[in-house]
C-alpha cells in the first residue's frame, strides 16, 4: 500500500502512526512537509518538502484572509502532487491535516486516492472557545461572519474527504451531521511505559535548587502561557495557594507567544500581564517561571509534581493533560467539555469552574494536605490514561486498523 501523509510540521499528530505505517511490510510510505530542515528520509519514511511562494495580499478583506492563506498553501501542495505524479507517483491512501489549507485539492491530483482528514476543531460562533470568557467579550460584530468563513476550508474537505479521524468525542462532535458520522474516534496514542511514575525523580532549577517528590510542587503547563488555557486564571489563585501553603514551589511551563485566542494590547505577552497584576501579592522566589522545556525534563516535572492544574476553554484537549494522567499526577481541571472524558470528578482528578479563583485555589490546597487522596486520584488517572489511551495496546492498533479499512473502502465508525 503507497500512503501519503500531509502535515505542515510533519509528523505532528502523526508521530506514531506513519512510523508504523511505513515499517509494515508491504507499506511504502511518502510524508509532504514545509519544514526547510527536514531529512530526506526519517523513519522509514521518504519526506518530500514543498513550499508556499507567497504570502497574503496586502490589504486583503480580513475576513478573507484565512481562505487566502489556506488557498496559497493547497495550490503549494497541489503543484508538488502534480509533479509527484508527472514521475509516476499514486498513493492509494492520503492522510492529511487539513487545517493549513495543504489538502483541499489533492483529489484533483489522484481522485482514485483515499482521502482521509484529521478533525481537530470545527470552528462556532456560540457554545464553544469564542465568547465564553467574559473577560474577552465579542465586541466586533461581525466576527461571526468572520468565523463562518473560516469553516470554509472544513466545509470544503468534508465534499473530498472518505473518511476522518478526531482524537476525542468532545472535538469530532463539534463537527456538523452528516459529516460528523464520517469521524472515527481514536486518540493519538500516550507511551504510558515511558511516561510513568517514578519516585525517584528530581530536578535542578537554576543550577542551584534541588527539588525531589519531598518537596510540595504544583505544576502548571501550556504550549504558550494564554487565556485560552486558563493561565490569567491559574495566576490569580497564586497569591491565595502560596498564602496558606507558604513552603511550595510553583512550576510554570509555556512559552511567551500565543497560539490560540488574540494577542494582548500594545506589543506585551500574557505572561507579563498576568504576572504584573498579582506580583506584590507573590513570594517570587517560589514561582519559576521555566518557559519551553525538553521533553524529557517536562516528563520528569510531571513525574515531580504534588498537584497539578491544568485549565482549558472549551477547545482541543492537550497531550498534557492526558501525559500529566499517565505519570499518576493528582489533578485539578476545569470543568469543560473538553476534560469531561478523561478527568471524572473525584475519581481520575477533581473539577472545579474554569472562573472560580477561590474554588481552584481551595481545592488545591486540600489536595496538598492530603497525601491519600493523591495517591488515590493519581493512581486512578494512570489507570485511566492506560486502559483508554494507551499507544502501543490502545490506540496505535486501532489507527493500524482504520487505514486498512480505509484502504479497503470501508471507513469505521466511533
Amino acid at each position: 500500500m503507497k500512503i501519503l501523509f500531509v502535515h505542515q510540521n510533519f509528523p505532528g499528530q502523526f508521530k506514531s502512526l506513519a512510523p508504523a505505517l511505513a515499517a509494515t511490510p508491504g507499506n511504502t510510505v511518502h510524508a509532504m512537509t514545509l519544514r526547510k530542515d527536514a531529512p530526506s528520509i526519517w523513519q522509514g519514511l521518504n519526506l518530500v518538502p514543498y513550499a508556499v511562494p507567497r504570502g497574503s495580499t496586502p490589504g486583503i478583506h480580513p475576513w478573507m484572509l484565512d481562505l487566502e492563506t489556506k488557498t496559497i498553501r493547497g495550490e503549494a501542495a497541489f503543484r508538488k502532487c502534480v509533479q509527484l505524479r508527472s514521475e509516476g507517483y499514486e498513493p492509494d491512501v492520503i492522510i492529511a491535516h487539513p487545517g493549513w489549507g495543504e489538502s483541499l485539492f489533492l483529489k484533483d491530483v489522484w481522485p482514485g486516492a483515499r482521502l482521509a482528514i484529521y478533525c481537530e476543531f470545527f470552528y462556532r460562533q456560540t457554545g464553544l472557545d469564542v465568547g465564553f470568557d467574559p473577560e474577552f467579550p465579542v465586541t466586533d460584530l461581525g466576527d461571526p461572519c468572520r468565523l463562518r468563513l473560516k469553516n470554509v476550508n472544513n466545509l470544503l474537505h468534508f465534499e473530498s474527504a472518505d473518511a476522518a479521524i478526531s482524537p476525542t468525542h468532545w472535538q469530532a462532535d463539534t463537527f456538523p451531521e452528516p459529516f460528523r458520522s464520517r469521524i472515527s474516534v481514536i486518540h493519538d496514542g500516550i507511551d504510558t511505559d515511558a511516561v510513568a511514575p517514578n519516585p525517584n525523580v528530581s530536578l535542578t532549577l537554576n543550577d542551584k535548587i534541588r527539588l525531589t517528590r519531598a518537596e510540595e510542587i504544583i505544576t502548571f503547563v501550556n504550549r504558550n502561557l494564554e487565556p485560552t488555557r486558563g493561565y490569567h486564571v491559574f495566576m490569580r489563585a497564586l497569591p491565595r495557594i502560596l498564602e496558606q501553603r507558604p513552603n511550595a514551589r510553583v512550576l510554570i511551563v509555556g512559552g511567551d507567544d500565543v497560539s490560540y485566542g488574540p494577542r494582548p494590547e500594545g506589543g506585551r505577552n500574557w505572561k507579563d500581564i498576568y504576572l504584573s497584576e498579582v506580583a506584590d501579592r507573590l513570594d517570587r522566589s517560589h514561582v519559576h517561571f521555566l518557559g519551553r522545556i525538553p521533553y524529557k525534563e517536562f516528563i520528569g516535572l510531571l513525574q515531580l509534581s504534588t498537584v497539578h492544574v491544568y485549565l482549558t476553554y472549551p477547545f482541543v484537549l492537550s497531550w498534557s493533560l492526558l501525559e500529566a494522567m499517565s505519570t499518576g499526577c493528582a489533578i485539578v481541571a476545569s470543568n469543560t467539555g473538553p476534560l469531561l472524558e478523561a478527568i471524572q470528578d473525584g475519581q481520575t482528578g477533581q473539577l472545579v469552574d474554569f472562573f472560580d479563583v477561590d474554588g481552584l485555589a481551595a481545592k488545591v490546597c486540600a489536595l496538598l494536605d492530603d497525601p491519600a487522596e493523591r495517591m488515590r486520584l493519581g493512581s486512578n488517572a494512570r489507570e485511566f490514561a492506560r486502559t483508554h489511551y494507551d499507544l502501543k495496546r490502545v490506540c496505535l492498533p486501532r489507527q493500524l486498523q482504520w487505514v486498512n479499512d480505509l484502504a479497503g473502502a470501508n471507513s469505521s465508525v466511533s
